[in-house]
């Protein structure tokens, strides 16, 4: 891959991703895979006059002996080194750029048990650091391929031509053209003039049909907002979240969601895939799973506290999109959620409600905002899909077609 492609795609991470301002310090969470490229994020951070930047390395392998040696109380354990790191992000909100390149099965065998007992140990310690920080900083997810990842997307190549297969099909889908800037300033727009109209609804319900089976009816907060592309922080710091982005999405009220719902890619959650699954609801709560691989990991990540039964958002991607025209399986949820729609099990988004900027988290979530420790995207599209809006005037009004926007 050339290098000069490489480098706009970083400084389009830093520049248009988290826009990094001046002064402002920098956390980059990054697997193994691909130290060069982090180098240049880490350069083009400097370049955009940041006052720090810290890279934080995972890797899946040293993941799984941490857990298969250390016991539950350890791997729970929230140290007083950790909160005060908590409290600096709180104090200081750092851009924060998460590079994903892991092994969609890299924690295949790993003990969930031990693990999901872990988090809800620590969980209770982190969510009030957590809850400061939500909206008030810029955060963005990206992608660069790891050798394990690109085998998996494209099986039967070489690596080394497999890695490449998977860096040029992550650049095109981020739109890492002649003028990245100015192609995802056209694409903000475009979404912004979707979710204008979707707003203008005033939809108080979803009903989701396709031929698979799915037949699921989602509830809205009156107050609900739809959202697309570019966010703006509570510090008035415009950024984009995802890169690729290509979905309008909204938090729908918890409590309201009945029927059944079908997946139509796999879900890779914490290293492992799950696959071929639905999910029934009533009274807005997971009642039912069944998947034919994953089942158990499923029903762990739906149980994994009170609102992880629940919904927390509900997505809008068309069948004609970037990602979905490209016919490539990614295995990752940023980039397959961003070709169909998906709901999401777990928390919702405090800024999908109208005027949030005035009111506390706990207004929100009084109003029917979930919350929970999971956020989980799983991929329902298809091009059988149909979504019709229940408006607050009874109107019912088609929102897709066959797979597709229906305005």
């Amino acid at each position: 891959m050339k290098k000069t492609r490489l480098r706009e795609y970083a400084r389009l991470i830093v520049r248009c991703g988290v826009n990094v301002q001046k002064d402002q310090e920098v956390m980059i969470y990054a697997d193994l895979d691909q130290p060069e490229f982090v180098k240049m994020v880490v350069e083009e951070a400097y370049k955009a006059k940041a006052k720090k930047v810290v890279v934080e390395w995972n890797y899946q392998p040293l993941q799984k002996l941490h857990v298969r040696y250390q016991s539950v109380k350890t791997l729970g354990a929230v140290e007083p080194w950790q909160e005060a790191r908590q409290e600096h992000f709180c104090q200081v909100l750092p851009a924060r750029i998460h590079l994903e390149s892991s092994d969609p099965d890299g924690l295949k065998g790993i003990n969930m048990e031990k693990v999901t007992k872990a988090r809800q140990m620590s969980y209770p310690i982190l969510k009030p650091y957590r809850d400061r920080r939500e909206n008030r900083d810029q955060w963005c997810i990206a992608a660069v391929p790891g050798e394990a990842w690109a085998k998996k997307v494209f099986p039967g190549m070489r690596t080394s031509l497999a890695v490449e297969k998977l860096w040029e099909a992550i650049l095109d889908t981020a739109r890492v053209t002649d003028d990245p800037v100015k192609a995802w300033e056209e694409h903000n727009a475009d979404l912004a003039k979707r979710c204008d109209y979707l707003n203008s609804l005033k939809i108080r319900s979803l009903h989701y049909t396709a031929e698979n089976g799915t037949d699921l009816t989602v509830g809205m907060m009156d107050e609900g907002c739809w959202r697309g592309g570019r966010d703006t922080s509570l510090q008035g710091i415009a950024f984009n979240a995802n890169i690729p982005t290509e979905e309008c999405f909204i938090s729908p009220k918890k409590g309201m969601a009945e029927g059944v719902v079908y997946s139509t890619k796999p879900l890779s959650y914490r290293g492992q895939l799950i696959d071929n699954f639905s999910i029934r609801f009533e009274n807005g709560k997971a009642v039912e799973a069944k998947a034919e691989t994953g089942e158990e990991l499923l029903n762990a990540m739906i149980s994994m506290d009170e609102g992880a039964a629940y919904l927390g958002e509900c997505a809008l991607v068309p069948q004609k999109s970037p990602i979905c025209e490209s016919g490539i399986l990614f295995y990752n949820t940023l980039f397959d959620e961003n070709a169909a729609c998906h709901l999401a099990l777990g928390m919702g988004y405090a800024d999908t409600i109208q005027d949030y900027q005035n009111k506390t988290l706990e207004q929100c979530r009084e109003m029917g905002l979930n919350d929970s420790m999971i956020h989980e995207d799983f991929m329902i599209g298809c091009d059988s899909m149909n979504i019709d809006a229940t408006c607050a005037d009874g109107k019912v009004v088609p929102i897709f077609r066959n797979g597709n926007w229906a305005f």
